[in-house]
């Protein structure tokens, strides 16, 4: 069993005693779930100079520890202050560190618009999604059939959500469906953890051309943005390379900075 098949049997388990907890009625009655959300697929496009999807994650199954005690308190009004282009934020808690009320919490620190990072396997966690403040949804090709691929994207886009599709090979292209947003293509070998820029490069060629095209992982620098954006990417989702230092939105400004050619201020 490889650590995506681990993380969806716990998924699984989640989703049923979340289910039993709060029901999707109840659901719609959280002050979020009416609140109009903003774009991110706009605001990448707007933000073309620096096209950044700033991640928040305390931990991941591969680096394990990145940023233990991280507070979103702490680096999300950075993250905006530094003209992101959006947010995401983990809410798996096993493996990742992450809550919901972590992207509850975001949600009332900025108007930047917040991508739920989750491992989305069932209708009730795109319901969940609107009603914790998200304002698009992360759908893993790889642990999803075609069908419920359509499906769940298909919900999320009736619920006023945008759809990012995370694939990792070329054989996960035929997941795309017309309801599907934004594409990201994943520079980490799932079973090896090896990161491979080259790969996506490769990748988005397979990619319908109104689909926004996202860089996800390994992106260390200057030099990898710029190789990436010339290879055709718009959008480039970071996490890791921020959450390691203790101020993650101020490596964020010195990327900005070095990318755009000039000093970035924060307030």
């Amino acid at each position: 069993m490889n650590i995506l098949d681990k993380i969806v049997a716990q998924k699984q388990k989640e989703v049923t005693a979340a289910k039993d907890n709060v029901s999707i009625k109840e659901l719609k009655y959280y002050r979020h779930f009416t609140a109009p959300t903003a774009s991110i697929k706009e605001h990448l496009i707007k933000k073309s100079d620096f096209p950044v999807i700033a991640e928040f994650k305390r931990q991941s199954p591969s680096k394990g520890q990145i940023h233990a005690n991280a507070k979103v308190e702490d680096i999300i009004p950075g993250y905006s202050e530094v003209g992101v282009a959006g947010i995401s934020v983990l809410t798996d808690t096993q493996f990742f560190g992450g809550y919901n009320d972590d992207l509850s919490k975001a949600r009332d620190l900025t108007d930047t618009p917040i991508i739920r990072k989750e491992f989305i396997i069932d209708p009730y966690q795109i319901y969940e999604a609107k009603a914790i403040g998200a304002s698009a949804i992360l759908l893993i090709a790889a642990i999803l059939k075609k069908q419920q691929a359509a499906e769940l994207a298909a919900l999320a886009n009736y619920l006023g959500l945008e759809v990012l599709m995370e694939l990792h090979d070329e054989s996960e292209a035929t997941m795309i469906n017309s309801y599907v947003d934004m594409v990201g293509i994943n520079n980490r070998n799932l079973k090896t953890f090896e990161v491979d820029l080259q790969h996506a490069a490769n990748m988005i060629s397979l990619l319908p051309s109104h689909i926004l095209p996202i860089a996800e992982s390994g992106i260390h620098s200057a030099d990898d943005f710029r190789f990436l954006r010339n290879a055709g990417f718009q959008g480039f989702l970071m996490g890791e390379y921020f959450m390691k230092h203790p101020d993650p939105a101020q490596v964020c400004a010195n990327l900005k900075a070095e990318v755009i050619g000039k000093s970035v201020t924060r307030l």
